[in-house]
């Protein structure tokens, strides 16, 4: 009984079911009226299914009667009372009775959560089944109840709902049908068939998980398994989309009915019967999709290229003198019958695409794809025809200027009118977005109609206008990107063409090289000259967006003030705005009702910045009289250096210079009372002795002159005012209470103090005493400081400083009698007695740790000379200090307080990476002999001397305790540098505690301020005498008794902050974890024991019977009562959690464990800090403020990449990231409003969210990247994404070049996947044209013109090999204007090639934020450091894996590793990642570079052709050279020969069934075809079309043969195919031979080698003496023959299915063996050589290491492993 007492009382954030128990949440009577308000159940008709109890609630009674789970009801009753609660909190003004729930709380709430609901019911014309009244006065007590009803029964349902959350339509079916049910009960309707009180069809336990869960979560899984886990096409199964887009029509309720009908044709999937099919879109793998969705943007360049041409053609200076002539006018309206060409061409992708989707269920549908096909191919008709009788009129004419020809020309435009109608309605709507908006979301039937033609009716994608003042902006953007590009395609591109084509076109008698099909035109060079140019002009507007958007996206950046605070030394002229700032930002003003948010109160607030900004009104004056203000100003600052010191990123000593000290007022001592505020003693330095100076300069100056001088830096005036008043407690200090030096010292101070007064200071005292004084002060103040300090030199120097102040000091000097009278020498006589002092010295003891910090920060003040740039000295610390101060000045909504804060939840999706490291893996060492902990010694140099000292100062005494008593210390210490789940914790419960602080300083009142700061510094005090005592740190230095301030709470503070903050870990097989015993589950179990605001959310399977599992979403957390984990919630599953992609149903089965308005979400790589979470309440303020016509849903939020100090190339990849995650994200949001969601630290709108399909999407392969789906969805469903830059986040990236390449073919695939996607195409269609625009060119456009790049390489290169082995070249040289259409094409490789517009963007945003000089410099530095070889390399990674998805498939989640890459990654492994994506292909350019070198008139010009090639030649040797480049140790000549004989080994292992790829060479082979076998026929059919290519140099080449002797027949290459069977036979014999002898008979082997060798050279003989075979002939042909064989071996893999039951098979596999030999020779060569000189390897690891060097790393010691003995 006790147990269940127990386990009745676990409860997850407030004890909802005993509001009598002892919790800090429960102090507030919002929390107890939500929970009463849940309670009146009144009079009711109780449920008949089961007895009711008096404590059952709203959730129990609709739970008895819908049957729902009571762990769900519990999960939810807690959700429902946190949530209103929370908003009665932010009532303002706050209601009259705080015991009631306010009705306006309810009624936002219920119009909030179903919105989504009242949209589609007015979408599909149905009325809602909401029963409210809705005038105020009428909505009484049963009213109320009613609106908390339906809240509560849809969070029921979507809370049980499992993977349907995906699908938020069908939620809103099955809610429509319960509420009506639930409105029957209510109204106490009868049941007609019985004559009884109406019951529910669906009721008992768990009765809505089977009865309507179950059905429609089969369905879907018996979808996913026809996709042969995402392998099978798109269009033969439906994915989530399909199921949710079935609830956007009324066939629902025709065919579904309810309860539902489990005979309907909707449950029917594979090949049964009536199936329902693809509903709303099919995705079809093809190119054309990119045309299907953006078919404008392909118009626009279509039309302009043509009529380019057209204008062009005529050979002017400028297009409009050419527009002039009517010939040119007459031949430009061909453009319109180019244009309804591809409006057919679009109405026949549409028809070929979508006709799955016709059912008898869909008629209209066909009817209008056929109409369009029709009205389409009728406009080419018409057109055609009106311009045969311009032609025809014309002809008669004889001339383009006759008045009929004219007259025929006008009749033509007024056909051209009606057809542009559509457009021009367009255009017009497009001026007038909110009259758009309007149709397109009213549910008229006559808009409908309207707007049939032109698109489907979709229920997502309507209304998405903007305002107007944002479409000025993206329009004006867009108008300007277009008319640069357009003006340079046309002077740049296709001018220069036009000369060139003319002369090859008139070209006549060539000389063709080979035999010629078509001699009599060169067409086909023609073409081959402007392909590369029509590439490049179909790509460029990418590098025209890059450019703009690098210069919109700075000045945005100015404009928020970003980068205004960028080192130490521009903190030193801010820091003393910097207390009001915080107060101004982070603090809640007191706010009267209503005033906020008027005009005046925006006026006053931007005033007020600017004030701040700029020090006007130096507000740092208010400091010293405001003292509360000051006091949390320090409590605020020291917390956050305090943090830094617990995260061992400054040293103690940095701790002293940065805080500011605190008095304490129990202790006589250490409490000095000091007239100005104490800056930290980082900005004090040096200002003493400048004073001091000054003072010397001014000697025989009046006081106020000197003064006023002095004051003239604040900083000075606080260090003379500090210095002088710590002067007057510490001499006091150090001597006896009652001695009579006291008494002299105390005289003399007030004697000082009355002069200043007087303003007779500088009659009286002798100013050029100063310095000495100086000295002997600064001697004593070191002898106090050290540790021993001697009692008698003590005495000496205080001897000496009284001296010196008696008698150089004062201006008249004094006789001993009169020093005596004013009470200025010892009564006694001096000399028989004891020096002065000697017997009245009485030092604090040594554990007075407040009274020597004040010592020491005074010796500071007094001694530093250097301006402290270097302090602190981790740059990570100077970075965080830098953006935490620089964003307390930028625009930030003001801080609510902390109860009246919107309150959020974090969500993490783990999976099974690493949660801390264990011993093991810190000693691990690598080959090398490093181990992981030795490399981040190195990397974090500083942060280990600081955490070694923060570990003496707990106890430790030797570091070999590290590895035993402080295990845990260093683990955590290891942990908090890597990519770990630890370090993720760490940094989102810094949330917690700054909540705490914030609640902790909302409420405080100046006596608490005081005696808290006092309390602290003492506190402090004791911390460090402690922790000499203390043996077991590790829980404390975690803890959240290691917060300090916390010791002040009060007791609300925590209540607080759990009410306003949970974070949810998603450890999807924690369950499975504990099982096993998996260290893991050990380790989350420890994180959940030292951070109480932490929940983990797990999928437990349960054997239920003998072969079914039973599968249960869990919620645990650590309770700190009971000890122990607990146990939640556990809500039944309907099945496996997983049927989609991984993470997003990660995330969506944790989901109903989040708390809040809003949701964080995080991956695993990112980290958070204390600094940058005080600043989330005012984000969160974010959500209430229109950003254009809409409040956001998403808040973005920039990140900073931690990773980029481990190596260059960390550094690249995070230098390209940051770029992409501030100043790209920052113009997506403002100007282009098309910022959608990249899996960064954003924010949602929680409850938006939840009701329209969840933060992520999760169909299998099609959504494959996941969080982008969630903007796509978000902005088709009418949200708005905004980015803000005031706070960030940390994020890790990966730092191998593997790691590297795996992630960027993640994110490429996704893409490739993306193009197919509904949400692409109906953004594309949806959006108007410059957002599409926007849209296009920063998602799916940017990878397809990564590839749209290399293609142009390759058309480039193809063609010149064409007109070099053709012969047209030769002929063509004679004519000079060749070249200048090479020039035309070269330019633009070499801008494109250099990848200079990606590196744009990184200076750009690097100058912003740190300096134009420092920008340059690190790009300079990264050229050094080969960065354009990793952007080409990348540039590779991407095409080809986008190009593979689009045309294969094949897209697969890799799990890149997020570990630190310092290991030698051997040649097999590095050529099984990139023999297809870059080897292959560089070898191939390669080769066509050298056979156009052989053959080309042009290349004999070694000038020319480096001109030309140079780019080539650098794209060949980046993608054959960056794997080993970037490879630690890639140089090692002994490296290098172990790495070939292990790649010969992987090649010829003929390992069986179960070897892995990277075991053998022929199960790789197999892997590498993987997406041929899931492509269609179209892929198959394209991909051999493409193979057909390396038969081209056979044909080229034979020719050129001395054994051709000139002849240009046919008969020469058709001979030369008896070559390719002689070689093929040779190999056969060969093959046959070894397969038969080798092994038994192995004197037959040799003997059948030798009769082909001497019958080779018998054959090459004869050739030599009968023909005209040269022997150079046998290795020309070489180049010949060998991509022939290439040939063959692709295309048969294409065709495997047809030759795998062949003997042929075998023959072609040891084929391609021979090829992969080859290809890793070739490969191989270049690296063996550059091992094998001298420096190389040297030079390889200073270019990789370079940003390690700089601070001062051995990593060639680390490499070469020569760790010091010490350490061990």
């Amino acid at each position: 009984m006790n147990q269940s007492a127990e386990e009745e009382d676990v409860y997850n954030i407030i004890p909802v079911h005993n509001l009598l128990a002892d919790h800090p949440s429960l102090r507030f009577p919002e929390v107890r009226a939500a929970a009463a308000t849940l309670r009146s159940v009144g009079d009711l008709r109780k449920p008949p299914f089961a007895p009711w109890k008096p404590h059952y609630d709203l959730l129990d009674w609709l739970a008895l009667f819908f049957g729902f789970q009571a762990s769900s009801v519990k999960n939810q009753r807690e959700h429902l009372v946190l949530h209103l609660s929370n908003a009665q909190m932010r009532l303002s003004p706050p209601p009259e009775n705080i015991d009631t729930l306010d009705p306006t709380v309810l009624r936002r709430f219920r119009r909030s959560l179903l919105k989504n609901y009242s949209n589609w019911c007015s979408y599909l014309n149905v009325k809602s089944n909401i029963w409210l009244t809705d005038s105020h006065s009428r909505h009484g007590a049963s009213d109320h109840r009613r609106e908390l009803l339906y809240v509560s029964l849809y969070l029921l349902i979507w809370g049980e709902s499992a993977n349907l959350r995906f699908v938020p339509e069908c939620i809103c079916y099955i809610f429509h049908n319960i509420a009506m049910e639930m409105n029957k009960i209510l109204e106490d309707y009868i049941d007609d068939n019985t004559g009884m009180q109406f019951l529910p069809s669906v009721s008992g336990e768990n009765a809505y998980l089977t009865k309507i869960v179950k059905p429609i979560y089969d369905t879907i899984k018996d979808e996913v398994e026809n996709s042969k886990n995402g392998t099978a096409p798109h269009s033969a199964w439906r994915n989530y989309d399909d199921i949710n887009e079935y609830f956007w029509s009324k066939r629902c309720f025709e065919k579904l009915i309810w309860p539902i009908d489990l005979g309907s044709n909707f449950f029917v999937t594979g090949h049964k019967g009536k199936k329902v099919g693809k509903t709303g879109f099919v995705e079809q793998r093809s190119f054309w999709n990119l045309f299907r969705s953006f078919d404008k943007l392909w118009i626009m360049l279509f039309l302009f290229l043509q009529s380019a041409i057209i204008v062009a053609w005529e050979g002017r200076e400028y297009p409009w003198q050419s527009l002039r002539t009517t010939e040119v006018q007459g031949r430009c309206l061909t453009v319109f019958i180019t244009w309804s060409a591809l409006r057919f061409l679009q109405s026949l992708l549409d028809l070929g695409m979508q006709y799955s989707l016709v059912s008898r269920e869909t008629k209209s549908l066909v009817v209008r794809m056929i109409l369009k096909t029709v009205v389409a191919a009728g406009w080419i008709v018409v057109f055609g025809v009106f311009y045969g009788r311009i032609l025809d009129q014309k002809d008669r004419d004889r001339n383009w200027g006759s008045g009929a020809t004219k007259r025929r020309m006008v009749n033509f435009l007024e056909v051209v009118v009606a057809f542009l109608a559509p457009e021009l309605l367009a255009v017009a709507l497009f001026v007038l977005p909110w009259v758009r908006n309007f149709l397109e979301n009213t549910n008229w039937k006559i808009f409908y109609c309207l707007s049939w033609w032109f698109q489907s009716s979709t229920f997502v994608g309507r209304g998405l206008r903007e305002g107007l003042v944002d479409n000025v902006k993206y329009s004006l953007f867009w108008i300007v990107v277009l008319s640069t590009k357009f003006v340079f395609s046309y002077f740049m591109q296709i001018k220069p063409m036009i000369a060139p084509t003319k002369a090859l076109v008139d070209l006549k008698n060539v000389t063709y090289e080979w035999h010629e099909f078509f001699d009599h035109s060169n067409r086909f060079a023609v073409g081959m000259l402007w392909l590369p140019v029509v590439l490049i002009y179909l790509m460029d507007i990418q590098i025209w967006y890059s450019i703009y958007s690098s210069f919109v996206g700075a000045a945005v950046g100015l404009f928020d003030h970003l980068g205004e605070i960028r080192n130490m030394q521009q903190l030193r002229l801010r820091f003393q705005f910097f207390a009001s700032a915080i107060q101004f930002n982070l603090m809640p003003e007191e706010q009267l009702l209503n005033a906020r948010g008027n005009i005046k109160n925006k006026i006053k607030d931007a005033i007020h910045r600017l004030k701040l900004r700029y020090g006007l009104g130096r507000p740092f004056k208010k400091l010293e009289s405001n003292q509360v203000e000051a006091y949390k100003f320090a409590l605020i600052w020291n917390e956050v250096i305090h943090t830094f010191r617990e995260e061992d990123i400054v040293s103690y000593h940095e701790v002293e210079l940065l805080e500011l000290p605190q008095n304490d007022r129990n202790d006589p001592i250490s409490n000095w009372e000091i007239g100005v505020i104490q800056w930290p003693c980082l900005l004090l330095c040096n200002e003493l002795l400048l004073a001091l100076s000054q003072a010397k300069e001014l000697i025989d100056a009046p006081d106020r002159w000197l003064w006023y001088k002095i004051c003239k830096s604040e900083y000075r005036r606080c260090a003379v005012i500090e210095a002088y008043d710590s002067l007057k407690h510490f001499l006091p200090a150090i001597v006896k209470c009652d001695s009579e030096e006291r008494s002299i010292i105390r005289t003399y101070f007030q004697e000082i103090d009355q002069f200043v007064r007087l303003g007779k200071f500088t009659k009286t005292y002798n100013l050029t005493a100063l310095p000495k004084i100086y000295d002997k002060l600064v001697r004593l103040l070191d002898l106090i400081i050290k540790v021993d300090c001697n009692a008698d030199k003590v005495v000496n120097a205080l001897q000496a400083l009284y001296e010196v102040a008696i008698r150089d000091f004062l201006k008249d000097p004094r006789n001993s009698d009169q020093l005596i009278a004013d009470g200025l020498a010892p009564q006694r006589a001096v000399s028989g007695e004891a020096l002065l002092f000697q017997s009245a010295l009485e030092l604090p003891s040594a554990s007075n740790e407040a009274f020597y910090r004040r010592v020491r920060r005074l010796h500071t003040i007094l001694t530093s000379h250097d301006s402290m740039q270097k302090v602190p000295e981790n740059l990570e610390a100077r970075r965080r200090i830098a953006f935490f101060s620089n964003s307390l000045f930028m625009n930030m909504p003001h801080a609510p307080q902390v109860e009246k804060m919107r309150t959020f939840s974090v969500l993490t999706p783990y999976y099974n990476e690493e949660v801390l490291f264990s011993k093991e893996q810190l000693r691990t060492e690598n080959e090398d002999g490093i181990s992981t902990l030795y490399y981040m010694q190195t990397i974090y140099a500083s942060d280990w001397r600081n955490f070694i000292e923060r570990m003496r100062r707990e106890g430790m005494k030797s570091e070999r305790e590290l590895w035993t008593t402080r295990l845990r210390d260093l683990r955590l210490w290891a942990s908090y540098r890597g990519q770990t789940l630890t370090r993720t914790v760490r940094g989102m419960m810094y949330y917690y505690r700054a909540l705490e602080l914030l609640a902790f300083l909302d409420s405080a009142s100046e006596v608490d301020m005081r005696e808290g700061s006092q309390q602290l510094s003492s506190m402090r005090r004791n911390d460090e005498a402690d922790c000499l005592l203390e043996q077991s740190p590790s829980s404390r230095t975690l803890s959240r008794a290691s917060s300090s301030v916390s010791l002040l709470y009060k007791g609300h503070e925590r209540g607080t902050a759990l009410m306003k903050f949970t974070y949810v870990v998603a450890c999807q097989i924690y369950g499975s974890q504990k099982a096993k015993k998996d260290p893991h589950a050990e380790e989350i179990l420890y994180l959940m024991k030292i951070n109480e605001a932490l929940r983990v959310a797990y999928v437990d399977e349960v054997q239920s019977g003998r072969d079914e599992k039973e599968y249960y979403s869990v919620l645990v957390k650590y309770d700190q009562k009971l000890q122990k984990e607990v146990e939640i919630y556990r809500v039944k599953l309907p099945g496996p959690v997983k049927l989609g992609e991984g993470k997003p149903e990660n995330q969506n089965h944790a989901i109903i464990f989040t708390r809040g308005d809003a949701v964080q979400t995080i991956d695993m790589n990112q980290d958070n800090y204390f600094e940058e979470a005080l600043k989330m309440r005012n984000l969160l303020e974010e959500f209430k403020s229109f950003y254009g016509i809409r409040k956001p849903t998403i808040l973005g939020v920039r990140e900073h990449i931690f990773t980029g100090s481990v190596s260059s190339l960390a550094w690249f990849m995070s230098a390209q990231e940051t770029s992409f995650v501030t100043l790209g994200q920052r113009v997506l949001a403002n100007p282009l409003k098309v910022r959608m969601h990249y899996g960064h630290p954003d924010v949602f709108d929680r409850f938006w969210f939840l009701t329209r399909g969840g933060i992520s999407k999760a169909s299998r392969v099609i959504n494959i990247s996941e969080d982008i789906f969630a903007g796509f969805n978000c902005t088709l469903r009418g949200g708005n994404v905004t980015h803000h830059e005031y706070i960030q986040v940390g994020k890790g990236r990966d730092v191998g070049l593997n790691q590297i390449s795996m992630f960027e073919a993640k994110v490429a695939s996704g893409n490739g996947e993306q193009i197919l996607s509904r949400d692409v195409y109906r953004l594309g269609h949806r959006l108007d044209f410059f957002r599409m625009l926007s849209f296009f060119y920063t998602t799916v456009g940017f990878f397809f013109n990564t590839m749209m790049i290399l293609l142009t390489v390759y058309a480039f290169l193809w063609g010149r090999l064409y007109m070099a082995l053709s012969g047209v070249e030769g002929a063509a040289l004679s004519n000079a204007n060749d070249n200048r259409a090479l020039g035309t094409i070269l330019n633009q490789q070499l801008i494109i090639q250099l990848g200079l517009f990606t590196a744009l963007p990184m200076v750009v945003e690097n100058s912003l934020e740190h300096g134009f000089l420092n920008s340059i410099w690190d790009f300079l530095t990264m050229q050094l450091q080969l960065s354009s070889v990793f952007y080409t390399f990348s540039m590779g990674t991407r095409g080809h894996y986008f190009g593979r998805t689009v045309l294969h498939g094949g897209a697969k989640y890799r799990a890149t590793g997020r570990g630190f890459v310092v290991q030698h990654k051997s040649f097999a492994e590095n050529y099984r990642l990139y023999a297809r994506s870059h080897f292959v292909k560089a070898i191939e350019l390669g080769l066509i570079l050298t056979v156009y070198a052989s053959y080309s008139p042009v290349a004999k010009d070694t000038l020319v052709y480096i001109a030309l090639t140079i780019t080539s030649w650098f794209l060949v040797v980046s993608w054959i050279l960056a794997p080993f480049i970037f490879n630690p140790l890639g140089f090692d000549w002994l490296k290098t020969v172990y790495d070939f004989d292990d790649f010969m080994n992987w090649v010829w292992f003929k390992g069986g069934v179960f070897a892995k790829s990277e075991q053998s060479w022929e199960k790789w082979w197999y892997e590498e075809q993987d997406h041929l076998r899931t492509t269609g026929l179209w892929g198959k059919m394209l991909e051999t079309i493409l193979n057909l290519r390396f038969f081209f140099f056979q044909y080229g080449i034979v020719y050129h043969l001395g054994i051709a002797a000139g002849s240009k027949s046919i008969a020469v290459y058709l001979l030369s195919w008896i070559y390719v069977l002689v070689a093929f036979w040779f190999y056969w014999v060969i093959a046959y031979a070894r397969e038969k002898y080798a092994a038994k008979e192995h004197i037959y082997y040799r003997l059948v080698q030798f009769l082909v060798i001497i019958f080779g050279i018998v054959v090459i003989v004869a050739l030599l003496q009968f023909t005209d075979f040269k022997f150079v002939d046998f290795f020309t042909s070489l180049l010949a023959f060998v991509p022939t064989g290439w040939g063959f071996i692709c295309i048969a893999q294409v065709l495997r299915p047809f030759l795998q039951k062949t003997m042929l098979w075998e023959i072609v596999i040891s084929i391609a063996r021979m090829y992969d030999i080859m290809f890793g020779v070739i490969v191989m060569a270049p690296v063996a050589l550059l091992s094998w000189l001298p420096g190389f390897q040297n030079m390889q690891t200073r270019i990789l290491f370079n940003q390690a060097f700089s601070r001062g790393l051995h990593i060639s010691q680390i490499l070469a492993g020569k760790k010091p003995k010490a350490d061990e």
